[in-house]
C-alpha cells in the first residue's frame, strides 16, 4: 500500500512540475524572444536564391514572390542537412517562432537523395514546410554534388560557408539555427554544418551582431521521454529553449507525416517519444577566449 501511494505521489508531483514549467514557460517566452529580436541591418538582395545557381530547387519564380521584410522584423535562418531535419529537429522552434510572427527561412543542403528519391523529399519538404508556416519562397532546397546525403563523404566547408553567408547577408538574418557537434543523431552531415558555422564565429566572418545556436544533442534515454523530459531541459542550462504543448504537437505531428517516404515503423516511434517533438533548447555558439596571463 504504501508503494502504491508513493507511486501515485511522485506522479501527481512531476505532472504538477510539467505543469509549472509551461506556466513559467509562458511567461517567459516574450523575454526569449526579444533576446533574440534586436534588429541588426539592412536588408541586401531579397531576390537571392543559391538554387537557382547551383541546383534544380526551388524556389521563386516572380518579382511578386519576393520576401516582404520590415526593419525591425525577427529573421531566423534554420540550417538542416536533409529534408525532414527541419520537423524531426526542430518543430518547437519553427512554430513557436511562427507563433511570434519571426520570419523563419529555411536552408536545406541537401534533397536527401540517399535512396535515389530526392525529388519525392523535395516536394515533401515543402509540403512540412506549408504545415509548419514556413512559406514556400522562404526555403531553399540545395542540390549539389558535394554535398550528397551521404554520412561516409566529408561535406565541403568552403561550399557550406559560402551558401549560410549570402543567407545571412542577403535576407538581414539575426539569428542563424543548427545541428551542435554531436548532431543530435550523430550523422556526420549535421555535425559538418556545426563545425562550418563554429568556423565561420572563430573567424569573425559573420555579420556584427548575428547570432547562432546549435541545438543540445541528448543522451538517448533523454530523448525518448517525450514530454516527461521537459522539466529536466528546464532545470538544465541553455542559452534559448522552445518549448510547445499539445495542439503545436499535432501540428508537428502532422509536418512530419509530409515525408511519407520516410515513415518507416521506427519514425513513426519517434513521434510518439521522441522528445524534441516537444522541446528544442540551445546553446550559442560564441567566439571561444583564452585565459591569459599577465606577467
Amino acid at each position: 500500500m504504501f508503494v502504491f501511494v508513493t507511486i501515485i505521489f511522485v506522479f501527481v508531483a512531476y505532472a504538477i512540475s510539467i505543469k509549472f514549467v509551461y506556466y513559467r514557460y509562458s511567461q517567459l517566452w516574450p523575454h526569449l524572444l526579444n533576446k533574440i529580436s534586436t534588429p541588426l541591418y539592412t536588408v541586401g538582395n531579397s531576390n537571392f536564391c543559391p538554387t537557382q545557381k547551383r541546383s534544380s530547387a526551388l524556389l521563386r519564380n516572380s518579382e511578386d514572390d519576393k520576401p516582404r521584410l520590415t526593419a525591425n522584423e525577427t529573421r531566423v535562418l534554420i540550417v538542416t542537412a536533409h529534408p525532414d531535419d527541419e520537423c524531426m529537429f526542430f518543430a518547437p522552434t519553427v512554430l513557436k517562432l511562427v507563433e511570434s510572427q519571426a520570419a523563419v527561412y529555411l536552408l536545406c543542403l541537401s534533397t536527401g537523395n540517399y535512396n535515389n528519391q530526392g525529388l519525392q523529399r523535395k516536394r515533401e519538404l515543402l509540403d512540412s514546410c506549408a504545415v509548419l508556416g514556413i512559406p514556400s519562397d522562404h526555403v531553399t532546397i540545395i542540390d549539389d554534388k558535394e554535398l550528397p546525403d551521404d554520412p561516409a563523404v566529408e561535406w565541403s566547408t568552403a561550399l557550406i560557408s559560402s551558401l549560410i553567408l549570402r543567407h545571412i547577408r542577403n535576407y538581414g538574418i539575426s539569428v542563424v539555427l543548427t545541428f551542435d557537434g554531436r548532431g543530435v543523431s550523430g550523422h556526420a552531415n549535421h555535425i559538418a554544418i556545426y563545425k562550418t558555422l563554429r568556423h565561420l564565429v572563430s573567424a569573425g566572418r559573420l555579420p556584427e551582431g548575428c547570432q547562432i545556436f546549435s541545438l543540445h544533442s541528448i543522451s538517448l534515454l533523454r530523448k525518448y521521454l517525450s514530454v516527461l523530459e521537459l522539466p529536466v531541459s528546464w532545470l538544465l542550462p541553455s542559452d534559448f529553449c522552445c518549448v510547445i504543448g499539445q495542439k503545436e504537437y499535432k501540428c508537428a505531428k502532422k509536418a512530419m507525416l509530409c515525408h511519407r517516404s520516410q515513415l518507416l515503423w521506427f519514425r513513426r516511434l519517434y513521434i510518439l517519444f521522441s522528445r524534441y517533438m516537444f522541446v528544442n533548447t540551445f546553446q550559442a555558439i560564441t567566439v571561444e577566449t583564452k585565459n591569459v596571463k599577465i606577467y
